[in-house]
């Protein structure tokens, strides 16, 4: 018995389907998994952010709170939003600009013990930027951040004022 033109077309269209359909679903499930999201102290404390997942824990570092164990290459120290605080442990070398009182956003997973494991940890690169998440949860917090620059912005440029020839009647 041979096929139709019509009914050969009509299952090369539907195997097509299938594979579209189980690519997409791959690439969704790829994205889902690489997705990081961004939490405060706050946020974790209340129990929002996921324990089995890793996310980006953003705010200050508590000034005082930094603790370098002897292995030289532990850290601990604690994050803050100014309403609640994290502890935060951290194996590895941090950036240059880490510093107590300042912003920082570390990416890694809750433990059993309430203490953030931090797997990364990122500070800010001027004395003028912080990343947006965090700023966006200090200014919730009531924490004054005035002059700060925010990713994506651009730097506030005063230009000298200039005097202009009157103009002639």
């Amino acid at each position: 018995m041979m096929m139709k033109s019509r009914h050969k077309r009509f299952i090369w269209i539907a195997l097509g389907l299938v594979v579209l359909g189980v690519a997409v679903a791959l690439v969704l499930r790829a994205f889902n998994s690489n997705l990081v999201f961004f939490f405060t102290p706050t946020e974790v404390v209340e129990k929002k952010a996921p324990q089995d997942r890793t996310f980006r824990l953003g705010g200050l570092v508590t000034a005082g709170s930094v603790k370098r164990n002897p292995d030289g290459l532990t850290v601990t120290f604690d994050v803050t939003d100014t309403a609640k605080t994290i502890p935060v442990s951290y194996t590895g070398i941090l950036p240059d600009l880490f510093k107590e009182g300042k912003g920082v956003v570390a990416q890694g997973k809750v433990g059993a013990d309430g203490v953030f494991r931090a797997s990364e940890v990122l500070a800010k690169h001027d004395e003028n930027y912080m990343p947006p998440e965090a700023a966006e949860a200090l200014k919730k917090a009531g924490h004054p951040i005035e002059g700060k620059i925010f990713a994506g912005e651009k730097p506030l440029v005063t230009q000298p004022a200039t005097q202009t020839p009157a103009s002639k009647p």
